[in-house]
């Protein structure tokens, strides 16, 4: 969807908060250690993000130095007492890229693909309209949003996420994809049109993202979905990720509000593979997926690894954003995810073997920023713990 770019847009003015923290931080851990425990302040952050304007309810996943802490704050329904819980089923959006990233890493890894490989040896039929001047789309492009695809096929779509708060959004999103098969992409990506040389220029493109889950399909010679379920079952013992789900299942999915409106919406509709925002998962999911980063094992290490450097402080991995130049974090790897009724992020900040997932079950356009002050506070007591344990190691 097209709020995981806010991460990209609002890079520069987080660096200069983020700046102001750490020298904050940096001041005060001196004189105290930390009165409570971390539990307790990832408690009070969760309290505190739930206070902002049309935010219901919120749930926060962090592993710091081999620790794990869940926490989970207000209702899910408006005049419904009822916390999420352990058993929640959330839709994680375009974080679900961050997983297809790293499936595609796995087949570099296992040489079933190449990045400079021409995207179109993986499709059946021609397609001389994927390239530019000669210059074709290769698989790194799709990894690092510089592919010139659109954000969304069918192309429409885009039209209607250019006003993404307006209550007909969601309504006008599932009529779309109501009958929209693979077939169909594939039939539009025949029309698109590539206006620049590949590779150079940032353009978000969840389209991108779909056409990375047909190549691992046709490569793997299995459906994405028995692909994303097997492979991080067996590395992370993420059992428990969903594209689609049963009846029972879906009684256990979040109840989610968009925008301002006070009436529940409905789920982000399925798109043609849901590799670019259809994964469901649990918290405690959410948290194997952040150990199994923090392990930095070969295949996380090569998603991690910068295919385009856009500029001193900003790259893009395997759909992961890479931030540099800061402070407080070092160097961190992030990604937000958004759907009609749910937003939220992931960081990887290895400077503190910190992993963060923080959900909520609201999609708006101030949601992403204030789950950004959620983190940017977690970061700076955890940063003041760090530093008060260095003092006292030094005394």
């Amino acid at each position: 969807m097209h709020v995981t770019s806010m991460s990209v847009r609002n890079r520069r003015w987080l660096s200069c908060l983020l700046v102001s923290a750490a020298l904050l931080a940096a001041g005060c851990a001196s004189e105290k250690v930390p009165a409570k425990d971390l539990g307790t302040e990832i408690d009070d952050v969760a309290a505190t993000l739930i206070q902002q304007p049309l935010l219901h309810s919120t749930s926060i996943g962090v592993v710091y130095r081999g620790k794990e802490f869940i926490r989970h704050r207000g209702d899910m329904e408006t005049g419904k007492p009822g916390l999420p819980t352990d058993a929640t089923l959330y839709e994680i959006g375009s974080l679900s890229k961050t997983l297809a990233g790293t499936l595609m890493a796995n087949a570099v890894l296992e040489h079933k693909v190449s990045l400079d490989d021409d995207v179109r040896q993986y499709l059946q039929g021609d397609y001389p309209n994927l390239q530019y001047k000669g210059e074709p789309i290769r698989i790194r492009h799709l990894l690092s949003h510089t592919s010139g695809l659109p954000n969304m096929l069918p192309e429409r779509a885009n039209t209607v996420l250019a006003d993404f708060t307006d209550h007909r959004t969601p309504g006008e999103l599932n009529a779309i994809y109501a009958h929209y098969g693979k077939a169909d992409f594939f039939k539009d990506l025949h029309a698109v049109e590539i206006g620049r040389a590949p590779g150079k220029d940032y353009a978000y493109s969840s389209a991108g993202t779909e056409l990375t889950a047909h190549i691992l399909e046709t490569v793997y010679k299995r459906d994405y979905a028995s692909l994303l379920r097997g492979y991080l079952g067996d590395s992370a013992a993420m059992t428990g990720l969903r594209l689609t789900l049963s009846d029972d299942e879906a009684l256990r999915l979040a109840v989610g509000y968009h925008s301002d409106n006070p009436v529940p919406t409905t789920p982000m509709p399925q798109l043609p593979w849901g590799a670019s925002g259809n994964v469901k998962a649990t918290v405690p999911e959410m948290v194997k997926y952040l150990r199994f980063q923090l392990a930095n094992g070969p295949v996380v290490k090569e998603s991690h690894r910068p295919l385009v450097k856009f500029d001193s402080e900003f790259s893009i991995g395997y759909f992961w954003n890479i931030v540099a130049g800061d402070q407080l974090k070092g160097v961190y790897y992030a990604h937000h995810g958004g759907v009609p009724r749910s937003q939220c992020y992931i960081y990887i900040v290895p400077k503190y073997d910190l992993g963060i997932f923080v959900i909520t079950n609201q999609s708006g356009d101030q949601t992403a920023r204030a789950m950004q002050t959620a983190i940017d506070t977690l970061v700076e007591k955890i940063a003041e713990r760090e530093a008060a344990a260095n003092a006292e190691a030094y005394r």
